[in-house]
């Protein structure tokens, strides 16, 4: 028998798949040949620690469980204001809207730097350049309203007077009945608006 042929038949003898006559053969040829006989023996030693390990329950040492347990990535921890968000869906909307429309309207008073004036007896009202004058014996009844404008008053105002983002003159001559108003603030710009608008709603 060939050594190649005995090599390959060692497999199959320590698998106890080897035919008997054949394994008679091998067991002849490894009495006469010290060279496959060591290489036997190789291959049952291994094939022996195979079998032991995997017959075993090994059993992993605290130390070690806590060595692999500290090496594993730790979970990433939400931030606190993304879980608010996740349990207050509606309320974030809500936010969000409120801050868009914020932004907007203060954008909005920032660019917007052309002359409005509302009232109601505008026909008793002189408008020169940027300044709104209410000439001494004329009356208007009702709100007046300015902005980005200089306001004089000279005469009457039956009703309030609110100037945004301007200035406001009163003569000793003059009478406002109602309330006088200056905004010179974006805040206060939009907290204007807002109540005017529920007014206007309210009143309609």
């Amino acid at each position: 028998m060939e050594c190649k042929l005995a090599v390959s038949m060692m497999h199959d003898y320590l698998d106890d798949d080897l035919p008997e006559l054949q394994q008679r053969e091998l067991k002849e040829h490894l009495l006469s040949c010290p060279d496959c006989r060591a290489k036997f023996k190789e291959l049952e030693q291994t094939d022996m620690l195979m079998f032991s390990l995997m017959h075993q329950n090994p059993v992993a040492s605290e130390d070690l469980v806590g060595r692999i347990m500290n090496s594993l990535p730790k979970p990433k921890k939400e931030k606190a204001f993304i879980t608010w968000i996740k349990r207050h869906p509606a309320l974030t909307a809500a936010s969000l809207f409120i801050l868009v429309m914020l932004m907007s309207s203060v954008t909005f008073w920032n660019q917007d730097g052309q002359l409005v004036v509302r009232g109601a007896d505008l026909d008793q009202v002189v408008i020169k350049g940027d300044t709104v004058i209410v000439p001494s014996g004329k009356t208007i009844s009702g709100d007046l309203t300015v902005e980005n404008g200089q306001t004089q008053v000279y005469g009457e105002v039956d009703g309030n007077v609110t100037v945004i983002d301007g200035s406001l003159y009163k003569a000793s001559t003059a009478h406002i009945s109602g309330q006088v108003k200056s905004i010179d603030q974006a805040v206060s710009w939009l907290w204007y608006k807002v109540t005017n608008m529920f007014s206007e709603v309210a009143y309609r």
